[in-house]
């Protein structure tokens, strides 16, 4: 757990177990080999209940472990108390954007900065496409895409 006056950010997708938990460990390893994790609060959720109580998805699983980041995560959909706990909640696309803003308005005292992790990419690859019906090389994909994400967010929130 991060150290009170800690940064924190939540990683949405749509069922909490292809690129939200992909982008949770991108962002934990990062923070980690750059010895800031005390610094930090890291979670993911889901704006659906489809997966709730589920692992992440074997591709996703295999993608990281060739990449050697170790990913440990139960889905969970996101709560009001995330948009008052969180000071980022950084999501994959527009269906998401528009499902986390829906539910920020009937939060009081969102503190929550809701924006697209895409926005963050350096080649301008606003949204990072769900790789479920996909291959493995969707799962690459999308891990590439968050380590180029993450690795900006970190340095602008740094």
């Amino acid at each position: 757990m991060a150290a009170p006056g800690s940064k924190s950010v939540l990683f949405v997708c749509l069922g909490n177990i292809c690129r939200s938990p992909i982008a949770e460990a991108v962002f934990q390893k990062l923070v980690t080999d750059n010895g800031v994790a005390d610094k930090w609060r890291i979670d993911s959720a889901a704006t659906s209940t489809y997966e709730i109580g589920n692992p992440p998805d074997d591709r996703g699983l295999a993608c990281m472990k060739r990449h050697g980041v170790s990913m440990r995560h139960v889905a969970r959909q996101i709560t009001k108390d995330d948009f008052m706990k969180f000071d980022h909640i950084l999501c994959m696309d527009e269906n998401n954007l528009r499902d986390l803003n829906k539910k920020a308005s009937s939060v009081n005292k969102c503190k929550a900065k809701i924006e697209l992790l895409g926005s963050y990419d350096p080649e301008k690859q606003l949204i990072i496409q769900d790789p479920y019906y996909g291959s493995a090389k969707d799962f690459e994909t999308v891990y590439e895409q968050c380590v180029r994400c993450c690795k900006a967010f970190l340095e602008q929130h740094s």
